[in-house]
């Protein structure tokens, strides 16, 4: 986490002395699922809150660093009747190089990509089952502290306002560990894939 702000406060620095620089906040939501290899267990994101701050620098191809705090409800249910809500808040530091495809006085649209980094400062997991069981299920031990996505996007400026829509993909896993019920060992092995959108408000 260190090594990151360090860069990023040397991108600032060096790239506002010598390019064009906006920055603001900005708000958005996340709808996504989470995604693996076991039939019996089923699971789902919630649409979820983002609040956080950009800065682009650079005219037609710009550097976009983001500051976000981020929360993600995702659902687990299993195939004994039990379900578990994993309630976590996390700080998403994302980074794009964008260029833009339309650069009118009043309207631009852009094209994006980049990688980002979720720092999970919170884990909350609750269970319920219909019947009872004696299985052993998730912790939030098995939600690591740091992972890692690619994202893609597309963006329209129109005046002061900036809306992005982002895809997010996994680069390594959100969630590793293994869950026993019916007398059966099933891996948990789940990465995150993320659509966001945001609105931003260029502050200049």
């Amino acid at each position: 986490m260190k090594k990151i702000t360090l860069l990023l406060a040397g991108l600032f620095i060096s790239t506002v002395m010598f390019g064009q620089f906006t920055i603001g906040p900005q708000v958005g939501y996340t709808s996504s699922t989470l995604s693996y290899n076991k039939n019996d267990i089923q699971s789902a994101l919630k649409s979820n809150l983002v609040l956080g701050v950009f800065a682009r620098i650079g005219k037609k191809v710009y550097l976009q660093p983001e500051l976000n705090y981020l929360t993600q409800g995702s659902v687990f249910k299993f195939g004994d009747g039990t379900e578990q809500t994993a309630n976590l808040k996390s700080i998403q530091v994302p980074l794009s190089l964008g260029v833009k495809l339309v650069d009118a006085k009043v309207v631009k649209v852009r094209l994006f990509g980049g990688a980002t980094a979720n720092f999970i400062v919170n884990k909350d997991i609750s269970t319920s089952t219909l019947v009872s069981t004696t299985g052993d299920y998730l912790t939030a031990s098995n939600f690591k502290d740091a992972n890692y996505q690619y994202q893609v996007g597309v963006g329209v400026d129109v005046l002061m306002f900036a809306l992005d829509v982002k895809y997010y993909g996994p680069l390594d896993k959100l969630v590793n560990g293994s869950v026993t019920y019916n007398s059966q060992t099933h891996t948990v092995d789940a990465g995150s894939s993320v659509f966001m959108v945001t609105l931003g408000w260029k502050l200049f």
